[in-house]
């Protein structure tokens, strides 16, 4: 089977989607990636051939960044680039409207890859859940509108969805956290599935994982908090309190820069800061992990038995705070003005209990076999829906 990988391009999209390709390719299957040309270098890690994206006309098209305003020329690109390798079947990222209309122009399955938390509405269940920001309902609707200005953009509002009014889970979606993560009581849509962490991101260079080591020798033995950075979302920076909290204080601090795009640390701060494609080295070196609340560096604590303290803005955010809160493994930044980050980072590191508990839930999320999860669902959707080769080609010759 020939699989085409289309995510995301940013590492949090990425890296899922590049352990399930190899797990796909260990399983003797076809597997290419379609990338910015900014990541062909990770993908080539992996071991998995990179198509450019902008060979395809995709500039833009596969950042997380500009998601919501490339949706036609996403489709436009994943759709020659399956042609050019006849795809059988896609994987894709959540909310990658475009992929997911290629796929339907095609006639072949689309697997998407999303967060640790479902986004969306539940089948049932999940009554007196807190909004957190936003209703299930009100980002289900916004997302499915998008979805349809992208069909409608790209000519294909007179084409019904073989997926009816419910296309953002494509044929399967899969969940990268645990059914402790959602609400008690909830019940996923059917083609919603959870799967596991699906763990995989590069080595550090050489030298890298030593200098890092080497800053953190020189600064004493204080324990260091690590700190990821993602999208604000409007919401006001960290970096002023991140300051007061790593300046004099009883923390040091590795500040993964991440989607922080104004990075400003005080000079007498005891704050390192990285901009780095991985980020485990760095989790293994801290007691403590302070991040947005996005669900790479959620997951890649739990995996190390990290406990976190989280300070949500927009998107996915509040949703897997909450439920890093419920599940008794994070504490949520109040985010009000009297707030001492300082102080709330010493009671987390303080809690054997907190710390107990994301070890445990840690454990549990190990033990899934994410990859082998993926490639069996990617396996049985695509036999489900198979087109006979015989009749395969109308698709592939059809016009653009």
């Amino acid at each position: 089977m020939n699989i085409l990988l289309c995510p995301l391009s940013d590492g949090g999209y990425l890296y899922p989607a590049l352990a399930a390709g190899r797990e796909l390719r260990g399983r003797g299957h076809d597997v290419g990636v379609l990338a910015r040309s900014s990541a062909g270098p990770l993908v080539a890690e992996a071991g998995l051939p990179c198509a450019t994206a902008e060979d395809f006309g995709g500039h833009r098209a596969f950042s997380a960044t500009w998601w919501g305003r490339t949706g036609a020329a996403q489709y436009r690109a994943v759709l020659r680039a399956a042609r050019a390798v006849r795809a059988d079947a896609l994987v894709t990222s959540v909310l990658c409207n475009g992929a997911l209309l290629a796929a339907e122009t095609l006639d072949i399955p689309v697997v998407v890859v999303g967060l640790s938390v479902h986004l969306w509405d539940y089948r049932s269940g999940g009554d007196g859940e807190p909004s957190l920001g936003r209703t299930r309902e009100s980002r289900t609707r916004d997302s499915r509108e998008l979805h349809a200005a992208v069909r409608e953009e790209t000519g294909l509002s007179g084409r019904s969805s073989r997926w009816g009014d419910d296309p953002l889970p494509g044929d399967a979606l899969l969940l990268r956290g645990t059914p402790e993560l959602e609400y008690p009581g909830a019940e996923l849509p059917d083609r919603v599935h959870h799967v596991g962490p699906l763990s995989w991101e590069p080595a550090p260079g050489p030298g890298e994982r030593e200098a890092v080591e080497e800053h953190l020798a020189r600064t004493g033995d204080r324990p260091v908090v690590y700190v990821h950075l993602g999208r604000f979302f409007g919401g006001r920076t960290l970096w002023p309190r991140l300051n007061e909290a790593f300046t004099g204080g009883p923390f040091r601090a590795v500040v993964e820069q991440g989607r922080s795009t104004d990075p400003a640390p005080a000079p007498d701060a005891d704050i390192l800061l990285v901009r780095k494609p991985w980020m485990g080295p760095l989790v293994d070196a801290a007691d403590l992990v302070l991040a947005n609340g996005t669900s790479a560096p959620v997951l890649s604590a739990l995996l190390r038995g990290r406990p976190l303290v989280l300070s949500p803005n927009g998107s996915e955010q509040p949703l897997l705070t909450g439920a890093c809160v419920r599940a008794g493994v994070a504490v949520r930044d109040p985010k009000t003005p009297s707030a001492d980050l300082s102080a709330l980072l010493e009671a987390a590191a303080r809690d054997e209990g907190l710390r107990t508990r994301a070890r445990a839930l840690g454990d549990r999320l190990a033990a899934a076999d994410g990859a082998a999860r993926v490639a069996d669902i990617v396996e049985r959707v695509a036999q489900a829906s198979a087109i006979p080769k015989e009749n395969h080609e109308y698709a592939i010759s059809r016009p653009r």
